[in-house]
């Protein structure tokens, strides 16, 4: 697909969607695997089947809804994706990212990233919340390659500041308050969808990640390349050690989200609360 039919979609999406909402959104949020809770706090708004917007793609992955919503998180104007779109499904990441596009043309100036990730740092838990402080792409492959959309953004963005500054300051503050263990780290992004091998964890955390997962990044670039703010936070399902692998399931990752989903839903509720306008 061309990059030019690309955007003509992703504009067709969003005046689509923004005759439903009440106001244009700023914030945007995209829940990760096994998370469902945030979405329960919208206030107002609405929500429809990705199957049912305009050039969407269908959330394959499980636990992954698929379900774009509108409302009000703390009090401020949102949508949230409850379900994102991997690499690993067989999109490619124009496709990936698509959700993040269209949350650009309806007007977001900050975007929340989740995702349940791996632990490499030894000194992590399994249930705690990690903030993204930085990010190492290892998809091979990146959702700005071809033609550059010059009113979308520059052809070679600054990527020295992925994640902003304020809004991680904010996160800690916010989690020193309540009580809320977040660790900070790097979070690098893989396609998957097979889990690492012992020496790939290793050589993962020599190269210096914290935590590692199958998507975020492509969305990050994208809001990066759109001038917009981006937090990251990383529920850690599990703690890989290469001297000591364990098998892991789906289905206790999803059950580690589970548990600890109730904190990182406090811990985004007073940041979007607590951020300035």
């Amino acid at each position: 697909m061309s990059v030019q039919k690309y955007r003509q979609q992703v504009e067709e999406c969003a005046r689509f969607i923004a005759p439903r909402m009440e106001a244009s959104p700023e914030w945007g949020v995209i829940l990760g695997t096994g998370q469902r809770l945030l979405a329960q706090h919208l206030e107002g708004g609405g929500f429809l089947p990705y199957e049912e917007l305009p050039h969407f793609s269908r959330a394959t992955s499980p636990s992954h809804q698929g379900l774009f919503h509108w409302g009000r998180l703390a009090g401020k104007p949102a949508v949230l994706c409850h379900g994102r779109l991997h690499g690993y499904e067989g999109y490619s990441l124009l496709q990936a990212t698509f959700t993040v596009r269209v949350m650009i043309a309806l007007g977001i100036k900050t975007l929340i990233l989740t995702n349940a990730a791996g632990g490499l740092n030894p000194y992590f838990k399994a249930g705690e919340l990690m903030l993204i402080c930085d990010h190492i792409n290892f998809m091979a492959d990146n959702p700005l390659v071809g033609e550059n959309v010059d009113q979308w953004g520059p052809r070679f963005p600054d990527m020295s500041r992925v994640y902003d500054h304020g809004l991680m300051d904010l996160a800690e503050e916010v989690a020193r308050r309540r009580g809320i263990v977040l660790r900070k780290g790097v979070y690098v992004g893989v396609k998957g969808p097979s889990l690492e091998t012992p020496a790939e964890t290793r050589l993962l955390r020599i190269i210096g990640a914290d935590a590692v997962g199958m998507s975020t990044v492509p969305e990050a670039i994208c809001a990066v390349h759109a001038g917009i703010k981006v937090l990251g936070i990383s529920i850690l399902s599990n703690v890989n050690l290469p001297d000591a692998m364990a098998p892991i399931s789906l289905e206790e990752i999803i059950a580690t989200v589970a548990r600890a989903e109730p904190h990182l839903a406090q811990l985004l509720l007073g940041v979007i609360a607590e951020s300035p306008p």
